[in-house]
């Protein structure tokens, strides 16, 4: 059964208020107040400074559990919400695998479901290490990475909807773990959300939360447990309007929801899953045997909505 077995995350200290950003991006006063009154987001962090193979390198460093186990990594998998990240022919990934010491790993990227593509990520990295042949005691591993630089004004935000973090983390997955273990994946793509010439910005807004509460319906059944039975669920850190929204739809009380890290640090792309489940580890959130889900949406070519089932 797939699992993860450790994770670490990397944001950047340094703090920006997002009235600070409203000149470069040409947002208005309103926009602004709507994004901090409204939507829970008072700021971002960013590190100009930071290269994106730095900050994928940073949430390595936190990976103790890699060192000494490099030779068992077969497969790394970048999940990322960009298609392009970095100019040709620079290669971020292939420079990071060769840092670390895995460049006899296989290494891809997944872009196409955006800030969902980090759950698809797990997933595939599961059914590859279940495939992999290994001597007793040697059994492979999967490097996860996400992480992205906030690098153009389509980047750093999304009209009227979310502001984006820089960060970065890294976790290790193993196909028969006893911890974190992966007990269901649900996954929707919507081809008619596709951001050029597809449905209108409004039709998918109202396709959106009954498209999330379908597929954590689906994620739910499928690991046989229902919404009183998980623990705590890790969002993806759009925005607090949209799960208030969502728990109200559902019936999932809103203290359930880990959203604390939505105010201070906003949306980090592929990586809120990740941030959010070192955020729960850190405060003792989550205790053996507990069940908790996972849920990541990815809009651009077309809308992908995904949710996860894990058991601690």
């Amino acid at each position: 059964m797939t699992a993860i077995d450790a994770v670490s995350v990397f944001v950047p200290s340094h703090r920006v208020p997002i009235e600070t950003l409203a000149a470069p991006l040409r947002l208005t006063e309103m926009q602004i107040r709507l994004f901090r009154r409204f939507h829970g987001l008072t700021e971002v962090r960013r590190d100009p400074a930071r290269s994106l193979p730095d900050l994928l390198l940073r949430a390595v460093d936190g990976l103790t559990a890699l060192r000494g186990a490099e030779h068992r990594v077969r497969f790394v998998l970048y999940g990322r919400a960009f298609p392009v990240v970095s100019p040709y022919p620079a290669n971020p990934l292939h420079d990071v695998c060769r840092a670390l010491g895995l460049g006899h790993a296989l290494a891809f990227t997944l872009t196409q479901q955006s800030c969902a593509s980090a759950l698809t990520a797990i997933e595939v990295a599961g059914r590859l290490l279940a495939a992999e042949p290994h001597q007793p005691g040697e059994e492979p591993l999967a490097l996860v990475l996400t992480g992205e630089k906030a690098f153009t004004r389509d980047a750093q935000f999304i009209p009227e909807t979310s502001m984006f973090s820089e960060g970065a983390s890294a976790c290790l997955v193993s196909a028969h773990g006893g911890r974190d273990r992966l007990l269901s994946y649900a996954c929707a793509q919507r081809g008619e959300f596709d951001v050029a010439g597809g449905e209108s910005p409004a039709r998918f807004q109202r396709a959106y939360r009954p498209a999330l509460a379908d597929v954590i319906g689906r994620a739910l059944a499928d690991a046989g447990v229902g919404l009183a039975d998980l623990r705590l669920v890790l969002p993806h850190n759009v925005n607090l309007m949209t799960w208030k929204r969502l728990c109200k739809l559902i019936g999932l009380p809103l203290d359930r929801v880990l959203l604390d890290n939505i105010t201070g640090a906003g949306h980090v792309f592929c990586a809120d899953a990740f941030v959010n489940y070192r955020t729960a580890r850190e405060r003792d959130l989550l205790r053996p045997g507990d069940r908790y889900l996972v849920a990541a949406v990815g809009a651009g070519d077309g809308a992908t909505f995904a949710a996860m089932v894990f058991e601690h």
